[in-house]
């Protein structure tokens, strides 16, 4: 019973193993020109359903007041999409003289350019300068992987033009007009994304067990595994250390904020923008496989240091407290 129980809060990650086990035994069905027809219901159609979703479910109105916080979103900002990159690029100048799989760890350095994810940092990641993961993110994966990409640069920005700010903009839009209804019925936003997400993860493998090509070995994903978890604890500590800092001048809750959405990526807007950058590529999913592993691992960590990191902000926000000098 208790099984089943975590299996229902689980429910994504079940559907992840779902997904890849059902394309490994029948791929025919979603790759391309298949009865799936992912060139047209995944590239299009699933990807413009993420984000109009988000555009419908994200509070623009709450912005204003996340404004008085520049300075913690700076940093954010400027960790997640320069600092983070770069250091795994420099990471990864050392792990290529390994025998590790070389389309993982071009993986690797993909979610190294991923944004935050926008169900636990939308405010924080919209704050500063808009859509900037949209714009972003695509320039540092051309920038650090170069011509992996088999599709043309014009080609990847009207695409995400299309099928990613369009369907965010009117979803804006359409939210204006049906704000008090979605405020009231609080529609399942996050299912519904992730359920598309399913869609493009189990079409994105089934364009890989269908290449006979390609070939994963399972050394390299298990040193993968721990180079990820190994890449979070170690970057968590560091933005720990940097916030907490005397002169940084941020709060126990800003430390707490800059610890989870400096380090966690999203996978909901990083496998649509992968399936767009990458289009036609036969190692897609090789690719995808580090952010696959990522998204999980967050959530692990994150479920177990929660209780720590809680208690040592109570505990520092009392320390304050009781340094104030009375009146």
């Amino acid at each position: 019973m208790r099984l089943l129980e975590r299996m229902r809060k689980e429910w994504f990650m079940v559907g992840i193993v779902l997904a890849i086990a059902g394309a490994k035994l029948e791929p025919s069905i979603g790759v391309n020109g298949g009865p799936l027809k992912p060139e047209i219901t995944v590239s299009y159609i699933a990807v413009a359903t993420i984000f109009f979703n988000s555009g419908l479910s994200l509070k623009t109105e709450e912005l204003t007041s996340a404004l008085v916080h520049i300075k913690l979103h700076l940093f954010i900002q400027i960790f997640t999409l320069a600092f983070f990159p770069t250091a795994i690029w420099l990471f990864l100048q050392l792990l290529s003289i390994t025998p590790i799989n070389e389309w993982l760890l071009k993986g690797l350095q993909t979610v190294g350019c991923m944004p935050p994810p926008v169900s636990s940092a939308v405010i924080l990641t919209k704050a500063v300068g808009g859509n900037e993961g949209i714009i972003i993110t695509p320039l540092l994966l051309l920038l650090f992987l170069g011509s992996s990409s088999s599709v043309p640069f014009t080609s990847i920005f009207s695409q995400l033009f299309m099928t990613v700010v369009v369907p965010l903009i009117i979803g804006q839009i359409v939210r204006r007009y049906i704000k008090d209804w979605l405020e009231r019925k609080k529609p399942p936003f996050g299912a519904v994304s992730s359920s598309v997400l399913l869609m493009i993860i189990y079409t994105t493998f089934c364009d890989t067990f269908s290449n006979p090509n390609i070939d994963l070995d399972k050394f390299s994903l298990v040193l993968i595994l721990f180079i990820i978890f190994s890449i979070q604890l170690s970057f968590m500590l560091l933005t720990f250390i940097f916030s907490t800092r005397n002169n940084s001048g941020f709060t126990p809750a800003d430390t707490v904020a800059i610890i989870f959405c400096s380090t966690h990526k999203s996978l909901t807007l990083g496998i649509p923008m992968l399936k767009i950058v990458f289009a036609g590529h036969e190692h897609l999913s090789l690719i995808s496989v580090p952010l696959l592993i990522y998204h999980p691992a967050q959530i692990l960590l994150g479920s177990v240091l929660v209780p720590t990191i809680k208690s040592w902000m109570v505990s520092r926000q009392k320390g304050v407290k009781l340094t104030r000098p009375t009146v």
